[in-house]
């Protein structure tokens, strides 16, 4: 059985230099660089993304998250609040699928890496998602994240943003060559102190 969730209300974060934003159609000539990197494609792109012709992959991306806030998901493009290029993308999903949770997920294209982009990003979404609904926020009380063992970066992103380490999955990750990756589970609750 499958869940409706209610759609959300697009919106627009900012923090430390960062434009937290819906996604646009013309964003879709930087999305389609950002899919030509490795790492982006095999562990967050998705496999409709994966499995389209490679010149139609950001169009599939694209289209998938411009429709994510009528379908109850958040989806952010991180871009630079002064020029706009996009650093990265953020959602924040399943809003109240489980009681009072979210997930989040997020990648940062290889030229913003190294900056604290997702850092930033993944905080401000986090602040905005375990808001309460009168100060505008989501009224989650925890919002969690998995990152392949591999990905250490991904792991050093979600401790930097208050996410603390809750265990290991085992063969939780399947990548698109179909092999098998155990994954760090990472919350962050609406009660968690700063660290």
């Amino acid at each position: 059985m499958t869940i409706a969730l209610p759609s959300l209300t697009p919106t627009t974060l900012t923090a430390e230099g960062l434009l937290l934003r819906p996604f646009r159609e013309n964003d879709e000539p930087a999305v389609a660089e950002a899919l030509r990197d490795a790492d982006i494609l095999r562990w967050a792109a998705g496999d409709a993304t994966v499995q389209a012709p490679v010149d139609e992959r950001a169009a599939v991306w694209l289209r998938l998250r411009m429709a994510a806030w009528a379908n109850g998901d958040a989806c952010f493009a991180v871009t630079d609040e002064a020029t706009g290029e996009l650093h990265g993308a953020l959602s924040v999903r399943e809003v109240h699928r489980l009681p009072d949770q979210a997930v989040t997920g997020y990648w940062v294209t290889p030229r913003s890496r190294g900056r604290g982009a997702a850092r930033t990003a993944l905080d401000t979404a986090a602040r905005w998602a375990l808001a309460a609904p009168e100060d505008g926020g989501l009224g989650v009380h925890r919002i969690y994240l998995d990152h392949v063992l591999a990905n250490v970066a991904s792991c050093r992103v979600a401790v930097a943003a208050g996410f603390r380490l809750e265990g290991v999955m085992r063969d939780h990750f399947k990548e698109p060559s179909g092999r098998r990756h155990d994954a760090h589970l990472h919350a962050r609750l609406a009660t968690d102190r700063p660290e």
